[in-house]
């Protein structure tokens, strides 16, 4: 990511899906933040629903005919929000706004904290959508609603990598469905630096897409048989503990 450049980010995105054959994607994840990088600057650069990355989103959605996800800082109603976006050639398929902000530095100062979960429908799948620190809240992440794929955007940096890692093998395990982790590479101009490790988790907790410390364009295919076949013969959702989330 460039640094507080939504246009050069944009361009960067565009140069990477340039001449890809992208007929059979379904859903196309870019990290969190990714216009700005995890920059508090960026409440500065937030966007309106109306602004011009969601646009351009839509834009790439139509020239694909896919769906694009990724998360920007969103001016609504006087606050800003970190929201995630699902956006389709028919424009905003879906949001969801982080709940949990990232109390050590200033996101919880600056952002104003999501409160519901959002689970959508796409392409015959319940999808439930995170961002970043949300993934350390297991109960937040439980699957109550029938997820079958967990899509988390991310700027989880290099020294904490090892915990993004293992974390995402575990919200796969304990909830018995994919889950798809995006993060961001290089450094930021806060001096943080990031090594992607971009993973694509099955319910087993197998991983089957694992992005490194390379920066680019990686696919793969998740099979819903495969889901539910396993869900089905290890059944342990059915005797998990209930609770209400608030």
């Amino acid at each position: 990511m460039v640094w507080e450049s939504p246009q050069a980010n944009r361009l960067a995105v565009e140069s990477y899906l340039k001449e890809k054959d992208l007929s059979k994607t379904d859903l196309l994840v870019l990290p969190e933040t990714f216009t700005t990088g995890f920059s508090m600057k960026a409440t500065h650069l937030a966007e309106g629903m109306n602004g011009v990355t969601l646009k351009w989103m839509q834009s790439i959605a139509t020239k694909y005919s896919t769906l694009i996800g990724g998360s920007i800082m969103v001016k609504e109603n006087g606050n800003v929000y970190n929201r995630f976006l699902i956006v389709g050639p028919d424009g905003l398929q879906g949001q969801y706004d982080k709940k949990h902000l990232f109390g050590l530095g200033a996101e919880k100062e600056l952002i104003t904290a999501g409160v519901n979960r959002e689970v959508l429908d796409i392409n015959d799948w319940r999808v439930n959508l995170q961002i970043c620190y949300d993934l350390r809240f297991p109960v937040w992440m439980r699957n109550t609603d029938h997820t079958e794929l967990i899509v988390l955007v991310a700027n989880w940096p290099a020294p904490r990598i090892a915990a993004w890692r293992a974390l995402l093998v575990a919200r796969a395990i304990e909830n018995q469905c994919y889950v798809l982790g995006v993060n961001r590479l290089g450094e930021d101009g806060n001096g943080l630096s990031y090594t992607g490790d971009s993973l694509l988790v099955d319910p087993a907790g197998q991983i089957l897409v694992d992005a490194g410390i390379q920066e680019g364009l990686f696919s793969a295919s998740i099979d819903k048989d495969i889901l539910t076949n396993f869900q089905q013969k290890f059944p342990f959702l059915k005797d998990a503990d209930q609770f209400d989330i608030k």
